[in-house]
């Protein structure tokens, strides 16, 4: 520390302050801003970037040298070129191509671009550029990374599902036409029995495409919260005999078989206030699931659920609903897999939408719904839903 008299002369003996030492062409202002780039750099969770008027890097946040898989040492205090090199896509010197010290003074950086980092991965970069007054030159030039894997994840996942709904769509669109044009083109051709089968074809492909396109709106609106229900009251047991009677239509009887459970059986069923039409999408995808990959029948049962205290020293009512088939099951590693979205098994027959929506709507009705082992080794799908009627409609 030095020390000095009354006329403001150094005293012998003493040394001068030294500052700190700084990098070339820094000056204690711009040591300064490094200092306060480093202490924010640190807090932030993407990375940060700090290149200054002379086009040599001066900070780098850990999550950058995380993003650019590099050391400080290979990075900090090197020229912008050199220390970090990036290129677009058609791989050109994204700095000669920029420029951030060129160009128009107006300028104030660019927006988020995807860039080849000097390791060859691809980094997502944005730009601010500093001036000390307005129109003057760059005295510094800002960039934050982020990790480009999570994007280009969903990027990959987007593609999926548009390669998915394209081929479930190509196949009932190719039979529809088919079938139509033949009809059209040699309707004299055909005998009664040869048009009515055809036809059939058609409506079941219809159906088909209707039933793919409206579990992808679901999708849509179990994704952003949009989903709207319409509830009222709502016999269950009723609604799952209709199925049933459906499914024995054309197939062998006995593919579906209804039964109440025990308690049910002896307390009969309690009121339900749900929306109808959503449940008899949850039972129609599980019930098509049971047939489509398993084996022989599928059992519905019909049940009481125990009464699950909610803290006041009541029990709430609930229905449970399991759907048993007779396939191989389903390995206890892969039953949280299956409620995802486009989620295929070894058959790969299914689009993969069913049993998402399935979870999407009974949670939707403050449910839940798993899967276990059932009794002759199959799958068993158990939907439990809260009972009882809104206290307006005389509910308790």
């Amino acid at each position: 520390m030095t020390s000095v008299d009354a006329t403001g002369a150094a005293t012998p003996g003493t040394e001068p302050e030294v500052g700190p030492e700084v990098g070339p062409g820094v000056g204690p202002g711009m040591e300064r801003g490094v200092s306060a780039a480093a202490g924010l750099g640190e807090l932030l969770p993407d990375g940060l970037v700090e290149v200054d008027g002379e086009r040599r890097i001066r900070f780098v946040n850990p999550e950058a040298l995380r993003i650019l898989e590099c050391e400080e040492a290979d990075v900090v205090g090197r020229p912008l070129d050199d220390g970090l090199p990036l290129t677009d896509k058609y791989g050109r010197d994204w700095w000669a191509h920029t420029d951030p010290w060129g160009g128009l003074t107006s300028r104030t950086g660019h927006r988020e671009k995807l860039l080849v980092a000097p390791k060859g991965h691809d980094v997502l970069v944005t730009a601010r550029y500093v001036r000390d007054a307005p129109g003057g030159p760059v005295a510094r030039v800002l960039l934050g990374l982020r990790d480009a894997e999570a994007r280009q994840r969903a990027e990959r996942d987007q593609a999926t599902v548009l390669s998915t709904v394209a081929h479930e769509l190509r196949a009932p669109l190719t039979s529809v036409t088919g079938f139509t044009s033949s009809l059209l083109r040699r309707w004299d051709r055909f005998t009664d029995e040869q048009k009515r089968l055809m036809i059939e074809t058609i409506e079941a492909d219809a159906t088909r495409l209707t039933r793919l396109i409206t579990e992808l709106l679901d999708i849509s609106r179990l994704d952003s919260h949009s989903l709207n229900l319409r509830l009222g009251p709502v016999d269950l047991h009723a609604l799952l005999t209709t199925h049933v009677v459906r499914y024995e239509l054309g197939r062998s009887s006995g593919t579906v078989q209804l039964r109440l459970g025990e308690a049910a059986t002896a307390r009969g069923l309690p009121e339900m206030w749900a929306d109808s039409d959503r449940l008899e999408q949850i039972f129609f995808n599980l019930i098509e699931n049971g047939l489509l990959h398993g084996a022989g029948a599928v059992t519905v049962t019909l049940d009481r659920g125990d009464g699950v205290d909610d803290g006041a020293g009541e029990a709430d009512e609930s229905v449970v609903v399991e759907v048993d088939d007779e396939g191989e099951g389903i390995p206890v590693a892969d039953r949280e897999k299956i409620f995802g979205r486009f989620w295929h098994g070894p058959s790969n027959a299914s689009t993969g939408l069913g049993l998402y929506v399935v979870r999407g709507l009974v949670e939707a009705h403050g449910g839940s719904v798993h899967v276990t082992d059932a009794e002759n080794g199959g799958a068993r799908f158990v939907v439990r839903l809260p009972a009882g009627l809104p206290a307006v409609m005389g509910g308790s």
